[in-house]
């Protein structure tokens, strides 16, 4: 027995000797079989990397283009749609068929900033601010229109300025009297018109606004085919000041109240018969001249605001709003017809007349006092769109009376 204990006690001293290197054994092992697999997945990285990068660069999504702004289709065509004339959607939602240009020069007007080639409306505007002009000057002491905006050859959207004047019913006419000369290109293109307000901001300056002037309006305003007159409050309120020893002040009724329109007036039509896709705006109340209340919330958003006491801190830059234009969709269907139809070819050019050397400037006493600049882009050229021939302003149909709205800005400028 003792002698058998001998050979298994030394299997077992021999088995604890090999012990440590069969341990290191399976860890060398080991440390091969991670380094292997560290290698292995190192020679992967890169491949996953350039898939994960490819991830992110793909878009989700195809992004769609944006659409052209509507103002860079109209205000691309230089000559009016060859349809029946009418006018087609809102005033600042729409455009123009058939439209009519108003001549540069006339018996008692004159076209300002021809470059912009916007001295286009409905045949029947055309025909009312050309009666305007003639009666203005025969009947209430007028020497005759400097006549701005009207629309595009197509109407729809401008490039610059107005929101509205797209459907061809809208005149813009400079408080500045007509000179008893013809102007030049250029006085036309450079020309100032002058404001008509004090340094209050809410009265008229004494020494430019006249009696005159509110003759004008009352007769702009009394043509039954003129929806609404455009006027700064301080205009409004000279008027209606003007006017208070007047029976019949259902005319004060169409001066409305605006923002802006200090230097020229804002005449707006009302959709003529035959346009039957015109949309017009409400009728104004009769019974209400538009002098009491409405005018005083008026002046007191146009009057300065006095300036804080102590300085404030600046408020952080917010970056502005990205800013959206009509598209060609968002307009009527039928404005689609009218930008395809014919080739908008420009005009062919017409200048005024060449200038007298010495009546090169204009004087102080036939243009006034420069104050306000009717905003104009600068031009490359500056064709002149044929003459049309004066027609008879068509009255519009009656519509129910219901009171507008002071503030709307879609409605005006």
């Amino acid at each position: 027995m003792g002698g058998m204990r001998f050979p298994t006690l030394a299997l077992g001293l021999v088995a604890l000797a090999a012990l440590p290197a069969l341990l290191v054994t399976q860890i060398q092992n080991g440390s091969l079989s991670a380094a292997a697999s560290k290698q292995k997945d190192a020679e992967k990285a890169p491949a996953k990397a350039a898939k994960k990068a490819a991830a992110r660069k793909a878009p989700s999504k195809v992004a769609k283009p944006k659409p052209t702004p509507a103002k860079e289709l109209f205000g691309a065509a230089t000559a009016p749609a060859p349809l029946a004339s009418r006018s087609i959607g809102f005033y600042a939602k729409g455009c123009l068929a058939g439209a009519s240009a108003l001549p540069v020069d006339g018996p008692a007007w004159q076209a300002m900033r021809l470059s912009r080639n916007r001295n286009w409306g409905h045949p029947d505007l055309v025909a009312l601010v050309e009666k305007l002009a003639v009666e203005a000057k025969a009947h209430d002491g007028w020497p005759g229109l400097l006549v701005g905006d009207l629309s595009q050859p197509r109407g729809g959207p401008m490039l610059t300025g107005h929101a509205s004047h797209q459907v061809g019913l809208d005149a813009d006419v400079w408080f500045t009297p007509m000179p008893d000369r013809t102007l030049t290109h250029k006085e036309r293109e450079d020309l100032s018109a002058t404001s008509m307000l004090a340094d209050d901001n809410v009265s008229v300056n004494p020494t430019v606004w006249t009696e005159a002037h509110v003759r004008l309006l009352k007769r702009a305003a009394g043509y039954e085919a003129v929806e609404r007159v455009l006027v700064h409050p301080a205009i409004k309120k000279a008027v209606c000041d003007a006017s208070k020893a007047e029976k019949d002040r259902d005319w004060l009724s169409k001066i409305r109240p605006y923002w802006g329109h200090y230097y020229h007036f804002h005449i707006r039509m009302a959709c003529p018969k035959g346009s039957t896709s015109c949309a017009g705006q409400p009728s104004v109340d009769d019974d209400n001249d538009g002098c009491g209340a409405e005018l005083a919330r008026w002046l007191k958003l146009v009057k300065p605001k006095p300036a804080p006491p102590v300085a404030l801190a600046p408020k952080p830059a917010t970056p502005a709003p990205e800013r959206r234009y009509l598209t060609l969709d968002q307009l009527p269907a039928e404005c689609r017809t009218v930008l395809a139809s014919g080739t908008p070819a420009a005009p062919p050019p017409t200048s005024p007349p060449a200038p007298d050397k010495a009546a090169a400037a204009p004087s102080a006493g036939a243009i006034g006092k420069a104050a306000a600049p009717e905003p104009a882009p600068k031009p490359a050229a500056a064709p002149a769109p044929p003459a049309a021939s004066a027609k008879q302003a068509k009255p519009a149909p009656a519509k129910p009376a219901a009171k507008p709205a002071a503030k709307k800005a879609s409605l005006a400028e």
